[in-house]
């Protein structure tokens, strides 16, 4: 147990007790002369921690207001691809399961769930390490480029491109129509652009295309 103020300790590190569990107990109060205001919002910390328990399949997450004596647990065993469903509540879908692919490439773990829609927008959400890359990144290009390579492929294997004499073409503003995905992955030290870590620039797209263009197609 140890104690800090303003990230200096204010106490020596000491054992308090015995237990069997592990892990880190973590207990503050935010500073008054570095935060205007300390009310915190139980909607925005239950949006953020409903994520976590999505992106970590298993994970019970509980989330406990003394202010109020509301309480949430989160825990999904289907992962994103059970955020994926979530996301797309309420609209109408055109396959009632969302696609699950996860694998390994060297030491990045890679995860994809995606479903389509009747709708023409294009909602896909990516994470690195759990952080949510919102301009997206080398794994975003590596999953978009995976998805229209596959799709193109198999639409052709199958003949279902051929219009008369010449074959249609499916470009990526086609397969991204209706189109809602997860994309999580992670990895050892990841480089990100900026301060807000909006955008993953590791050298991973390979990676994920490489993932990408051998599980999407094993399902189809």
């Amino acid at each position: 147990e140890q104690s800090y103020e303003k990230g200096i300790p204010t106490s020596k590190l000491k054992a308090s007790g015995k237990t069997k569990k592990t892990g880190t107990k973590i207990t503050f109060h935010a500073d008054p002369s570095i935060f205007d205001t300390a009310v915190y919002s139980y909607d925005t910390l239950s949006q953020r921690l409903r994520e976590l328990a999505f992106l970590n399949k298993g994970l019970k997450i509980t989330l406990e207001d003394e202010r109020s004596n509301k309480k949430t647990e989160f825990r999904f065993t289907g992962g994103i691809a059970e955020f994926v469903k979530h996301l797309n509540r309420g609209k109408t879908v055109l396959h009632d399961s969302p696609i699950y692919v996860e694998g390994k490439r060297g030491t990045v773990d890679i995860e994809i769930a995606l479903q389509y829609n009747d709708s023409y927008a294009e909602n896909v959400f990516c994470f690195a390490n759990t952080i949510n890359t919102v301009d997206g990144g080398s794994h975003l290009a590596g999953f978009r480029s995976a998805l229209t390579r596959t799709i193109n492929y198999y639409a052709s294997s199958a003949g279902m491109l051929k219009e008369q004499k010449d074959e249609v073409s499916i470009n990526g503003d086609d397969v991204r129509e209706g189109l809602i995905a997860v994309v999580s992955v992670k990895l050892p030290q990841p480089q990100f652009e900026g301060q807000t870590k909006g955008k993953l620039n590791s050298d991973i797209k390979g990676l994920v295309e490489q993932l990408g263009n051998e599980k999407l197609g094993e399902y189809f």
